[in-house]
């Protein structure tokens, strides 16, 4: 059986000391370009993989993120994901992903393992944790970013926007074309916190207006699929006729509403509104295309990452970075003519 090749090998092949080969797996700044990239192509050569654990344990440092995310098959999430890694990654950090599945108890079990393998600091989805959460983030001794939200009471730092502002735009833009009877369909509020937001969003931009904020339709557990929403939009023809606009908690729950009204023959926007949030490639090319909200999944994810880098090289206390989510006016809530 061929010897496993060690790192005094590769300083051998690349003409440098073993130190120099340890700093230039690390990234570290003193190694020039050229020799780091003598050093990787002998590693290459036999076959080397740097042992990152065994240099972890030596210098009591993981060189990982934890973050959590509710959903695998987000788009919106996983641009946050991708641009938190990106950014990372050029420092010398990995991402060690967790997935909730919308379960505040699973995030809490997902907390307790990530804090046994000593992250540099956690990441994680919204603002609403069980008790035993948010004790474990508040006393792990390292930083704690809550994103997608602004909750009241931050465990630590915040990147994130107001889904209530994100309804109040949309209600706003609805009035503003003549509509009064809305209505909105969401999913189950224990489940999604921010969903459940947005629903309260609605309700005190409806209320605020002086309208009627009753025409609450429920979609079922989150995520809310296209299925659930074109089941969701069928319920409130059914037994809410005289609705003339509807927005859903999500831009795929919108497209399964507008699909329903198009099977039914309810034109829309003409006879119905129809608006999201999101702002997903769906809302773009459907026909009509949707009126949604973008909440800036990429820059919440780029920032995020450049707060954990200037709180591990500058420790602070309570910084909080808003979002302002935009209103893209689609042809699904603007009447022809």
């Amino acid at each position: 059986m061929r010897r496993t090749p060690t790192m005094k090998d590769v300083a051998k092949a690349a003409g440098v000391s073993v130190m120099t080969v340890s700093r230039a797996f690390k990234s570290d700044a003193s190694v020039g370009e050229q020799t780091r990239q003598r050093i990787h192509a002998a590693a290459e050569e036999l076959g080397y993989v740097f042992d990152s654990t065994a240099a972890n344990l030596r210098s009591q440092r993981s060189h990982f993120v934890a973050v959590t995310i509710p959903s695998l098959n987000n788009a919106n999430f996983a641009g946050t994901v991708e641009a938190m890694t990106t950014r990372l990654s050029r420092a010398g950090y990995q991402v060690l992903l967790g997935h909730t599945n919308y379960d505040t108890l699973r995030e809490e079990q997902l907390i307790e393992e990530f804090l046994r393998r000593r992250p540099e600091a956690i990441v994680v989805t919204g603002g609403r944790h069980t008790e035993r959460a948010r004790r474990l983030l508040a006393q792990s001794g390292v930083p704690v970013i809550e994103t997608w939200d602004l909750p009241e009471a931050p465990i630590g730092h915040v990147v994130g926007f107001s889904n209530a502002a994100c309804m109040d735009l949309l209600v706003a833009h609805l009035v503003a074309q003549g509509h009064s009877r809305i209505a909105f369909i969401g999913g189950d509020v224990d489940g999604d916190t921010r969903g459940a937001d947005r629903r309260r969003g609605f309700v005190a931009a409806m209320q605020v207006r002086g309208l009627d904020a009753t025409r609450l339709i429920g979609a079922g557990q989150p995520p809310i699929s296209m299925h659930e929403g074109a089941a969701a939009m069928a319920h409130l023809l059914d037994t809410q006729p005289d609705a003339e606009a509807v927005i859903c908690v999500s831009d795929l729950s919108a497209f399964g509403a507008l699909t329903e009204c198009q099977r039914r023959g309810v034109a829309v926007p003409d006879a119905m509104a129809v608006a999201g949030f999101g702002a997903y490639d769906i809302a773009g090319i459907c026909v009509p295309t949707l009126t949604t909200v973008d909440p800036s999944p990429v820059d919440i994810g780029d920032r995020t990452a450049a707060m954990v880098l200037d709180l591990l090289a500058h420790p602070g206390t309570g910084r909080v970075e808003r979002i302002t989510p935009v209103l893209q006016v689609g042809q699904s809530t603007v009447r022809r003519g």
